[in-house]
């Protein structure tokens, strides 16, 4: 706890060396901006078979050169049937090294039929806008480029250089990414990465609605796909032989399911946990301020993996998800195979988890990761970046607790994790966690939820960039 205690420390007296203003609202003219832009993004279907992601980082790198970036400065950059956009805004050289802002194009398919209206046309009801990407995260790429043009309008130079990160294919390979980082590193190299892709951040209450806790996000498991195969020799059902491919991958898969990843931690997990003991009830409470303060206190650490919500927060996770085997109900298999996903804790390779499962299936089976995944270790915790995060939020969302996290998903950030650049999860956006239907039917955010995100990112930037 001591590092966190000296991270605490240190962006609490960063909060109190700045000087910058707080802004409670934003003009007019800016929400209609925003409105109007996010209803531009949410119309144009990016779901990955739609190919036209790359219709919205032109209309996007129209709309800043209209603004006043220079040709230069906006780069589109195509990648098979996709593509990325990069916005640089220059700043006057007189603070750090560029700050990389990230959010993706690209959304989860949706059908009409599911939703009983059109999922790419934007609705207002109710208090909400609906529609396909209005929570992941299109209402974060329409908010980030408001900022971006609202603070040229008004002639503010950052004393950084801020770099606006467009991806196109965050939901399925998150190849644009690495394009980027690999390929075009000049465009996007940066002292740090803010990324708007951390669904869950902002939550309210499920009661009156205020905002309760905001968590940071800077560290992010990886999802990874194993195959576990058993092979036989096959023959007649009614001669039953020693190597029935079935039973060895049952026996495989049981040792697997039984199977407990070592307990690990890091400053986001022992902060989320300390920070969430104080909305939580009083039993659970007690478990996490016990991990927060001792990660190897053995009672919390197997209370909380108890909890399927908590055990990814703890360790490593491993569960078959598909199976299949046999090729005749009176034969023997000469086949039986199973998928597993594992979300990997930062600081585990997949090589480590592959010689786990292998060792655990036996040598009669065989286990193979199915593709070359991204895995990224946490980010440092940072002063200055929770500091500006806090101000943030204390301005948009007054009352929210501030709290590290670790997410059980990967975004792009992983790719600029493992590329160099420490990444930071913080977009604005606040909802109730019974809401939370990101990739779901009649996906929405609140509609002051949006134009709160404004004054998020226009403070956020203004305390890392800002004299």
């Amino acid at each position: 706890m001591k590092a966190l205690s000296r991270i605490t420390a240190g962006f609490c007296a960063a909060l109190m060396l700045s000087a910058l203003p707080v802004q409670a609202d934003t003009p007019e003219d800016a929400r209609t901006q925003a409105r109007a832009l996010l209803a531009d993004l949410v119309a144009v279907d990016t779901s990955p078979d739609s190919g036209r992601v790359p219709v919205l980082t032109a209309l996007l790198a129209a709309r800043f050169a209209a603004g006043g970036f220079e040709a230069r400065d906006i780069t589109v950059v195509p990648h098979k049937d996709t593509s990325s956009l990069v916005v640089r805004y220059r700043g006057d050289g007189s603070g750090a090294r560029p700050i990389a802002l990230l959010v993706h194009l690209d959304v989860v398919a949706a059908r009409a039929e599911d939703w009983g209206r059109n999922p790419y046309s934007l609705v207002e009801e109710k208090g909400y806008f609906i529609g396909r990407g209005t929570l992941d995260v299109k209402q974060e790429a329409a908010l980030m480029a408001t900022t971006f043009l609202t603070l040229r309008a008004r002639s503010f130079v950052p004393t950084r250089d801020l770099i606006l990160v467009f991806t196109g294919d965050e939901e399925t390979d998150g190849e644009t990414a690495e394009d980027l980082v690999t390929h075009h590193r000049e465009l996007v190299d940066a002292e740090f990465a803010l990324n708007s892709d951390n669904l869950g951040g902002g939550v309210l209450d499920e009661v009156d609605g205020r905002p309760r806790l905001f968590r940071v996000q800077g560290a992010e498991k990886a999802s990874l796909i194993y195959s576990v195969e058993a092979h036989g020799t096959g023959g007649h059902s009614s001669q039953p032989r020693a190597d029935n491919a079935i039973f060895a991958l049952a026996d495989a898969l049981a040792a697997i399911e039984r199977y407990r990843f070592p307990v690990m931690w890091n400053d986001w997990t022992r902060g989320d946990f300390r920070e969430t003991a104080s909305t939580a009830p009083a039993p659970l409470a007690t478990v996490m301020r016990a991990f927060a303060k001792n990660p190897r206190d053995r009672h919390a650490s197997d209370t909380l993996s108890a909890d399927s919500v908590y055990v990814g927060r703890v360790r490593t996770t491993c569960t078959a998800t598909m199976l299949e085997g046999g090729h005749a109900p009176n034969a023997l298999p000469l086949t039986a195979k199973a998928t597993v996903s594992c979300r990997v804790f930062p600081g585990m390779t997949a090589a480590q988890v592959l010689q786990t499962l292998q060792r655990l299936a036996g040598p009669k089976v065989a286990v193979k990761m199915s593709a070359e995944v991204l895995v990224s270790d946490a980010s440092p915790l940072r002063a200055d970046v929770m500091a500006a995060v806090t101000r943030a939020v204390s301005a948009a969302n007054p009352g929210a607790r501030i709290a590290p996290t670790q997410s059980s998903y990967a975004t792009d950030g992983a790719v600029f994790r493992a590329a160099g650049i420490p990444t930071y999860g913080v977009g604005g956006t606040f909802i109730r966690e019974s809401e939370q239907f990101a990739h779901g039917v009649n996906e929405r955010i609140p509609v002051e939820s949006f134009y709160r995100g404004l004054v998020h990112w226009e403070t956020l930037i203004g305390a890392l960039a800002s004299r």
